[in-house]
């Protein structure tokens, strides 16, 4: 990837585009696609850019034939990269994670031209990569490790918990976190010793082989990671069909068939889904603050984000206040197409990611909504541009209502307490995040607890939990099963095996044997009642 002027594949006019700046060199786009795996003369789907509808690139579409043999090839690969001790496997990561701040650069420029997102919203999905290569290159060998527990004789029966990687992950990933949910899944994958076939939707096809390829310098051995390109009930179930754990991140619909296509063949599903999440704004905030965190937590990556904050629930108390404070930042929001960090917020995704905004919006104000910010479709700025919105008197007839929008849009409501606030939070078939702002950290730890989500953040909107990789991050109800993140998320990939060794059956230094071969020797008359006393003693030596 460059950035001189030379006369290259130019994305945008020079003469009126001030992103004419930014040159996508055709070798390095050649480089990329050859990463997929298609068969000679693949049909192929092209990428728009988000700041223009300028085409990106021709990227070729993978077929199922295609999706068997990369899943050939990556269970080949997976039996050697699986031999390999945990601490070589985590150097990869580990490595990765410095080379990913050192290009951020070229990365950046493809997320926003893949995206239409702001620069800085780029960056959180380095940053967020960074993070987990780091936490996973430390922490893998524990989390992996054999773990003894007690067994059935105390002294006698030895018994380890073992993990092994499950085989082959697949993982069909979405369009607007193209770093953040391809390689968040694939490296904890990859660290447990699996290999993975990943499905990037092929409008961010770019940012997903770029980051195969950034793995292959770190050290990942050829094949290990497979690339395939297609559409979802295709190529994705191809994905599926071939795969030892499913990852999935989407909506709620695909999601319901993607558990249902992995249940039939008995595979496990780990499942991110949609969700319509919301915020609660206590009385003792201040309310400056609390208006700060809600416009991120709103806005961020033009809402297309499945944690960000559709739902404002602000105690009477402090509605007014609040209100005007959140309406005043959120017009200050600069919008704009450009790879830099001047904007706050960039473009919708896609046409039909505008329609679906704009549908929502229109709904709402026809049942009686009204606007206090926004509301207006920035064709002035490209394509599909939309204004962050707000709306106030939303009725339960709208279909924001209850429906995710994953767009710029946010419902306020007037609640008169803190019981009131949560009972209108869980109104809703997803728990997949929440956000409580209160000055009292221990009030809004209760509050949290209350809460039906995966994931609660008080005076945040989605960094803290989302950036403690350490912690698993999920969805409750319709938001999906399983999580990212942390050791149970390393865990999601691997299978269990429980290996018991009784000891002391053939006697050992000229000792009698002994041990459950002795018990049972004492005849179906005599054991059970010894074994009762055993239980009794045992209970009262508080043994587990």
């Amino acid at each position: 990837m460059a950035n001189d002027h030379g006369p290259h594949a130019e994305l945008f006019d020079p003469e009126t585009d001030p992103l004419a700046t930014y040159v996508l060199e055709p070798e390095d786009v050649a480089t990329l696609l050859a990463r997929v795996v298609s068969s000679p003369g693949a049909a192929t789907t092209t990428s728009h850019a988000p700041f223009t509808g300028a085409p990106i690139a021709a990227v070729p579409q993978s077929t199922v034939q295609d999706v068997a043999r990369a899943a050939r090839q990556a269970r080949a690969a997976q039996r050697l990269w699986s031999a390999q001790p945990v601490r070589e496997r985590a150097a990869v990561l580990s490595r990765l994670h410095d080379l990913l701040l050192e290009r951020q650069s070229d990365v950046l420029d493809l997320i926003q031209l893949e995206t239409g997102k702001a620069r800085v919203s780029a960056f959180e999905e380095v940053a967020d990569i960074a993070q987990v290569a780091r936490h996973y290159a430390v922490r893998a060998r524990r989390y992996l490790a054999p773990r003894r527990v007690a067994g059935l004789v105390p002294g006698l029966t030895d018994v380890r918990v073992l993990r092994h990687p499950v085989g082959v992950v697949g993982i069909v990933a979405p369009w607007n976190f193209p770093l953040t949910l391809t390689l968040g899944d694939v490296l904890p994958a990859l660290v447990a010793g699996n290999a993975v076939l990943l499905r990037p939707d092929p409008q961010t096809a770019l940012t997903s082989l770029w980051a195969a390829e950034l793995l292959e310098d770190a050290g990942l051995p050829a094949g290990v990671l497979q690339v395939v390109v297609g559409d979802g009930p295709t190529v994705g179930g191809a994905v599926i069909e071939h795969s030892d754990h499913v990852s999935f991140t989407g909506s709620t619909r695909t999601g319901r068939a993607v558990a249902a296509a992995a249940g039939e063949r008995l595979v496990p599903a780990t499942l991110e889904l949609g969700g319509k999440n919301a915020m609660y704004v206590a009385p003792d905030v201040d309310v400056e603050t609390a208006a700060e965190g809600a416009v991120r937590a709103c806005f961020v990556g033009a809402g297309q984000v499945c944690v960000s904050i559709e739902r404002i629930y602000v105690h009477r108390d402090v509605l007014d206040d609040f209100t005007e404070a959140f309406a005043r930042r959120t017009r200050a929001l600069r919008l704009g197409a450009g790879l830099d960090y001047r904007a706050d917020v960039g473009s919708l995704t896609s046409a039909a990611q505008l329609a679906t905004v704009v549908e929502h919006v229109e709904d709402a104000i026809g049942h009686g909504a009204r606007v206090l910010a926004g509301g207006v479709h920035r064709s002035d700025l490209g394509p599909w541009f939309y204004e962050p919105t707000i709306l106030l008197d939303v009725p339960p007839q709208a279909r924001l209502f209850r429906e995710e929008t994953f767009g710029p849009v946010v419902s306020l409501y007037p609640v008169a307490s803190d019981d009131e606030a949560v009972a209108a939070m869980n109104d809703t078939e997803f728990g997949l995040n929440a956000s409580i702002w209160t000055a009292d950290a221990r009030r809004g730890a209760a509050l949290a607890r209350r809460v039906h989500a995966g994931s609660v953040n008080v005076n945040e909107g989605y960094v803290a939990t989302w950036a403690s990789v350490g912690a698993p991050q999920g969805g409750w109800g319709s938001s999906g099963i399983g999580v990212r993140h942390g050791r149970e998320g390393l865990w999601e990939t691997t299978r269990l095996q429980t290996v018991a060794v009784q000891h002391g059956t053939h006697g050992a230094l000229g000792l009698p044997p002994a041990g459950l071969r002795r018990l049972f020797e004492l005849g179906t008359d005599v054991w059970p009642e010894v074994y009762t006393q055993l239980l009794r003693a045992m209970k009262a030596a508080r043994l587990p």
